[in-house]
């Protein structure tokens, strides 16, 4: 049965329901939370590390093979030698486009700061990034968007048009994605995509979006204390973790706005378009 949400992403699994009482534990990608927003960290060091080595020597080999690839092709005669022609021609294609895949993905790890943490808050229903521009799921690029890696993204979503699909990576591995598919309202297309929880085995795959369902439904099972910073440490998470990342003032407001109105009168505050 495929994804009611479309265009189905490539390697769906299953769409995930919405609402709260789901078994979960504490997980270590929660940064913060208190009785308004809770923080998710979205790339650990770790991972980041990991990835950029592997794309990094991805391009280095690719780099040389092109250059290989032109300099066979403009040797060959087209006539007599076709064959090796087309098989040079065909190995060309295939490390541009390896190219033109990895660098996004490269800089999706290079330029990612602090996690690239995803922010909920229950009381205005709202959900706020601040990521890099190639933090997300898109094939077809302008190549002279490759030209600003330091580029970004900063929006506010509403939960209720956000729905939650997995997906897998095809791997021995079997990991497995959670991703928050950003619907039209009223309807099950998708116009945008964002990534939630990337790469966990098994049942640990579920355990955020568990937590988040559970939060936003003000449900106890999401403990407030589960965090690595404690409810009482907010000014601590800010300084560590969003100042100096350039999140807007009025959005770092909005974190804490307990209802509509406030919300509303934040953004009138800061001249912000509704």
């Amino acid at each position: 049965m495929p994804s009611q949400y479309q265009p189905q992403i490539f390697g769906w699994i299953s769409d995930l329901v919405k609402g709260g009482n789901y078994l979960t534990g504490a997980d270590q990608r929660l940064l913060y939370a208190n009785d308004n927003y809770c923080a998710f960290i979205r790339k650990t060091k770790s991972d980041q590390i990991f990835y950029s080595f592997i794309l990094i020597i991805v391009l280095i080999l690719s780099i040389p093979m092109i250059y290989l690839g032109f300099s066979l092709i403009l040797d060959l005669s087209p006539i007599t030698e076709s064959a090796m022609l087309i098989t040079v021609v065909v190995i060309l294609i295939a490390c541009i486009v390896a190219m033109y895949l990895c660098i996004p993905e490269l800089y999706h790890n290079l330029f990612t700061r602090r996690g690239s943490p995803i922010i909920f808050n229950r009381k205005t229903g709202k959900v706020y990034i601040n990521e890099s521009y190639f933090f997300n799921f898109k094939v077809l690029r302008n190549p002279l968007t490759f030209l600003h890696p330091n580029k970004k993204r900063i929006k506010e979503y509403d939960w209720a048009h956000l729905q939650g699909v997995v997906v897998h990576n095809f791997s021995r591995y079997s990991l497995n994605t959670t991703i928050l598919m950003v619907c039209k309202p009223h309807t099950h297309k998708t116009i945008d995509h964002i990534l939630l929880d990337p790469l966990r085995g098994g049942i640990g795959s579920y355990f955020v979006w568990g937590w988040v369902n559970n939060f936003m439904c003000a449900n106890k099972l999401a403990g407030l204390n589960d965090g690595k910073y404690k409810w009482e440490q907010e000014t601590q998470f800010k300084d560590n973790i969003i100042k100096g990342q350039g999140w807007p003032e009025w959005m770092v407001e909005a974190f804490n706005a307990t209802s509509q109105a406030e919300l509303a009168e934040i953004k009138q505050r800061h001249h912000v378009k509704q």
